[in-house]
């Protein structure tokens, strides 16, 4: 099961209904708190997708308070079940962005115009897997190790990392990057 929450849709009805900047601390927490409350509410989707085309103008502590400490949260060893995606993420949201996922070590996967795009801290053999994973996938170890040509225990550890980190999405028959593949468990 797929979810998507409109960022705009939930500030509104959080904070207030005419406004669509992202700004100061207590606004993005109180917008990440109802995020985590409709996500345990709808239950536990596989992938949950944070959209963020109605939102204006996003801060740095904004930021930190929805797009860090959601990926915090579902790349911690507690972390719910499912893979968390964003869409909607325009220029103006990049260098804030960007730079929480710096400071924390984060990725996130966002998608634009069909295409999936990855953000944030990922070392070159991270990136090189993640994009033959996008390129090819779904997409079984063996072809990912080939395609790189890379041996295959170097490709098992480096995918085994971008799935812990939920950059990828584990599957039975191989790696799909979460929001490619509709009805995958």
């Amino acid at each position: 099961m797929s979810v998507l929450i409109d960022v705009g849709t939930v500030l509104k009805g959080t904070v207030c209904d005419l406004y669509s900047n992202l700004v100061t601390r207590p606004t993005g927490a109180a917008v990440r708190t109802a995020i985590e409350r409709q996500v345990v509410e709808i239950g536990s989707p596989v992938v949950t997708t944070i959209d963020f085309s109605q939102v204006n103008l996003l801060d740095f502590s904004c930021a930190d308070e929805i797009v860090a400490k959601l990926l915090l949260r579902y790349t911690s060893d507690d972390a719910p079940p499912g893979y968390l995606t964003f869409r909607g993420i325009h220029e103006g949201h990049i260098d804030p962005i960007e730079t929480v996922l710096e400071r924390h070590g984060l990725a996130l996967v966002s998608w634009h115009e069909g295409e999936a795009e990855l953000f944030g801290y990922v070392d070159d053999d991270e990136r090189d897997h993640w994009l033959a994973v996008r390129e090819h996938g779904p997409v079984r170890l063996e072809d990912v190790a080939r395609v790189l040509a890379r041996d295959v225990a170097e490709s098992h550890a480096c995918l085994d990392r971008l799935t812990r980190r939920r950059l990828v999405m584990a599957r039975d028959d191989g790696y799909a990057i979460p929001g490619s593949v509709r009805g995958v468990t």
